[in-house]
């Protein structure tokens, strides 16, 4: 049937797209493995959108002219792989919903920090005046905005996931913060894969585009030197000095935009840790091409408050800190989490392993955490990781862990949920695993 729109997955993204094709005029049918929640299935039988839940019918996906895949689908998926023998083109919610927005899209990728860069550079702008909006990884989806708002601009997080179905779609201004191996059982646990996959958030772009990127991480600075990337190119680094794009020197944070120079002191930014001072720096090359004043990216570097789960300062109880990093889902995250604190830690860890190597951890661990409390369904792999460099102790609830942790923690020490996993072993998704940490917290 021509103009038959499929949406694979009825969550945040899938019901987005559906609205949007909709009232684009396509026939539009929703499909989703799973049991659809209460809420999205709410909006769909409300937008008499049809849809299915618990199974993949074949006969009706397979007749779809387009097929619009939730980015948590793999491709490997048999009801996508008999979509793709068959010729069906297979694309993300962010490649079909870019075909009726003129905004300009900021997009943000990388292993770690993209939500923290991506909440930043949308509260910076936002601050500013400026009409935006932000998606992707966060927030709502970006087809239910672009079907329900007139954005001049998108500040969009994509994951590797996202991006993999996404072939048209073009960045006008596009940040690659860092590669570090993640998500490897998607990628057939080939790191270059993924490396590629990241890759593709500068594909279509043109010399009047922008491209943001880390000069410190050795796998994108050798990758920028192979490959043919036409955007303009702004690095940012804390090792040295650019003649364009940004830089970190003694303690002064400096952006540099066409000779003009932005400066503030380091100390300044409301954001702790090395990893922020990279995110800030982005997000401060972002802004300025964005042509926003330096009192005003000033006054938000000063000003804001960080995201919920990613190193979320959080209570003190009798003289014990308590940080939720539960967004930190591998291993390179928790190295940055270790080296933002002085004190000693109690570290929380673990969840379902994505073929994590714990070796870049070990000195950190044996320097500043003087216990793991490991929480999963199975933390093998943790307890021989750590054996002989710290205590461990196994735990199979967010309750135990905590009550053990804090048990452990003296006064001026901290204990640090920083997971280094995906949390469906235990938890629905990061959020609830964070959530989970907050409440048995308060109730110590």
């Amino acid at each position: 049937m021509k103009n038959r729109k499929v949406i694979l997955g009825a969550g945040e993204s899938g019901t987005g797209a559906a609205l949007l094709a909709q009232k684009q005029g396509y026939d539009v049918f929703v499909s989703d493995f799973s049991a659809i929640s209460p809420k999205y299935k709410k909006i769909l039988s409300d937008n008499n959108i049809h849809f299915e839940e618990n199974k993949h019918s074949s006969e009706f996906i397979l007749n779809a002219d387009e097929i619009i895949k939730s980015p948590g689908i793999p491709e490997k998926a048999p009801v996508v792989k008999e979509a793709l023998d068959k010729g069906i083109k297979v694309i993300s919610e962010i490649e079909f919903a870019a075909r009726f927005t003129n905004a300009k899209f900021i997009c943000i990728t990388g292993s770690n920090g993209k939500t923290t860069t991506t909440e930043l550079i949308y509260f910076i702008l936002k601050n500013a005046g400026l009409n935006v909006g932000i998606a992707g990884n966060v927030g709502q989806s970006l087809a239910e905005q672009v079907a329900n708002f007139n954005y001049d601009f998108f500040v969009i997080e994509l994951s590797s996931f996202q991006l993999d179905g996404m072939f048209e779609f073009k960045a006008d201004i596009a940040i690659l913060l860092n590669i570090t191996p993640d998500h490897l059982d998607r990628y057939d646990y080939d790191f270059q894969d993924y490396i590629d996959s990241k890759f593709r958030i500068v594909n279509n772009m043109t010399k009047a585009d922008k491209f943001i990127y880390c000069a410190d991480d050795e796998i994108i600075q050798r990758e920028v030197e192979k490959r043919k990337i036409n955007a303009d190119m702004y690095p940012f680094t804390i090792k040295g000095e650019v003649t364009k794009g940004a830089y970190t020197i003694d303690n002064e944070l400096k952006i540099i935009i066409d000779k003009n120079i932005f400066s503030m002191g380091a100390d300044k930014l409301s954001l702790d840790g090395i990893h922020n001072r990279y995110n800030s720096m982005a997000a401060g090359i972002t802004s300025k091409l964005s042509e926003i004043r330096n009192e005003e990216l000033k006054s938000s570097f000063s000003n804001f408050e960080g995201v919920e789960h990613r190193l979320e300062k959080f209570i003190k109880v009798r003289g014990v800190r308590f940080i939720n990093d539960s967004k930190a889902t591998n291993v390179n995250a928790v190295w940055y989490a270790l080296q933002t604190y002085e004190e000693d830690i109690v570290l929380i860890l673990g969840g379902i392993d994505k073929g994590n190597d714990y070796s870049s951890l070990k000195e950190l661990v044996k320097q500043k955490v003087k216990a793991i409390v490991a929480l999963g369904n199975d933390n093998s792999k943790i307890f021989d990781a750590f054996f002989g460099i710290t205590e461990l102790y196994d735990t199979k609830s967010m309750d135990e862990a905590v009550v053990k942790a804090f048990s452990l923690a003296d006064e001026g020490e901290l204990v640090l949920l920083s997971p280094a996993c995906s949390s469906f072993d235990l938890f629905d998704n990061y959020e609830d695993r964070g959530r989970k940490f907050k409440q048995a917290v308060r109730e110590l």
